[in-house]
């Protein structure tokens, strides 16, 4: 069966896309489960392997932070290619496979140059939300390509919501900051197995002359494509504000309440919360995009995000920065899939793989850069900067949406 007539079947009510969509939303909540393990848990782990100075302990969070990323920038588009030829289940399996490997691997890290060789390898082999969009967005029909990546982004903040509790009380519980390292790669093992048996796809190989594309070309057809190249700045923008914070998050809640033991579970729930809010929010926005328009519900995700961020700077209570937390979570979820739901729009199918490959470069760069940024200005100019810094990018990027970003994106031939 090619990927038009599943599509076509999906039209009519073939159950198929529907069982590829509900294993991949389970897939999705495991794997994000697995990620998020370790969101409160690295930051406290450095000063045990030897990262003890403050200064250095904020740089070290952002570059671990933003290294798996960077390499997972440049990777991207070779795995993207590799996709559009040889089947989009494949490079999930390859990505669910390599993180659950990598993550055991850090857990036996002896000081943090081990653990950053993990991350750079873990980079190389990552994607593996990339490459879910890349199967879900051939399998589903056009007319429900919003409704289902507002689906797959839902599971993924259902696993955020409670990996970072469980992670930071599996650590808190057993006095043991490696145990949640082998714990969330076993999830991750977990969830590629799940695929294999599960997940179906439909895929037909390409033409020789299809299979021959290149890189080059897919640049210019990603150039050519209106709203695109905004689109891939929206990406890069968003997420690296959203990133800034991630790897400080732990450290400014043990700045808020000072050292207690159960440090990690706070700062799990302070980012577990962004999740619960998400899970309310997510589905209600993308799913206005058929009524309202994708760029218009893109604008209303970025600017409540950027209000939402704001007075975090100003956090005087750990009670009153998880409510800011939450209200962050009502809006920052939407970005991403609404963003995919247009680039996928506008893309024809065959090109899904190279064309989000191209785009999670962008995404990847702005996962590496924001960590880095954040730790680097965390270090420099002190925590609370970090939230500013945020706020000022969501802003841009929702100014480069309003400007460049067409009102209603023309349909893929």
């Amino acid at each position: 069966m090619t990927e038009t007539t599943a599509a076509a079947e999906g039209e009519d009510g073939s159950p198929q896309w529907r069982k590829t969509l509900v294993a991949m939303v389970a897939v999705q909540v495991i794997m994000s489960l697995s990620f998020t393990f370790l969101s409160p848990i690295m930051p406290l782990f450095l000063p045990e392997i030897g990262v003890a100075n403050d200064a250095h302990l904020y740089l070290w969070a952002g570059a671990l932070g933003s290294v798996t990323s960077f390499v997972a920038a440049f990777a991207a588009p070779i795995w993207g290619r590799i996709a559009d030829r040889r089947g989009r289940k494949l490079m999930v399996l390859r990505s669910a496979f390599a993180i659950g490997l990598c993550t055991l691997l850090m857990g036996l890290a002896q000081n943090v140059w081990h653990l950053l060789g993990a991350r750079v390898l873990m980079g190389a082999f990552a994607g593996f939300s990339a490459a879910s969009v890349v199967l879900i967005s051939t399998q589903v029909p056009r007319h429900k390509l919003g409704y289902a990546l507002g689906l797959m982004s839902s599971g993924q903040l259902v696993g955020s919501l409670v990996g970072p509790v469980f992670g930071g009380a599996l650590a808190d519980l057993t006095g043991s900051y490696r145990l949640p390292f082998f714990a969330g790669g076993s999830l991750s093992l977990v969830a590629g197995a799940l695929c294999w048996w599960w997940v179906p796809e439909a895929f037909t190989p390409p033409t020789d002359a299809k299979a021959k594309t290149g890189l080059t070309a897919a640049l210019r057809v990603v150039g050519a494509t209106p709203g695109m190249a905004a689109l891939v700045v929206v990406l890069l923008l968003s997420q690296f504000a959203v990133q800034a914070v991630q790897p400080i998050v732990a450290l400014y809640v043990q700045d808020i309440v000072g050292d207690r033991p159960d440090l990690a579970t706070l700062g799990g729930i302070a980012l577990s919360v962004t999740g619960l809010a998400g899970v309310m929010a997510v589905p209600v926005l993308t799913r206005s995009g058929d009524r309202f328009g994708e760029k218009f519900v893109l604008m209303v995700a970025l600017a409540g995000a950027a209000l939402a961020t704001a007075p975090q700077a100003l956090a005087g209570s750990y009670m009153g920065f998880v409510v800011e937390r939450f209200s962050l979570g009502l809006f920052v979820g939407s970005i991403v899939p609404v963003t995919n739901a247009l680039i996928g729009k506008v893309t024809p199918a065959a090109d899904r793989g190279t064309t989000f490959g191209i785009t999670s470069s962008a995404y990847f760069l702005g996962n590496s850069l924001g960590p880095m940024s954040g730790g680097a200005v965390a270090a420099y100019a002190g925590l609370p900067w970090v939230f500013v810094l945020t706020t000022v990018l969501l802003l841009a990027a929702l100014a480069w949406v309003a400007m460049a970003v067409p009102r209603r994106s023309e349909a893929a031939n």
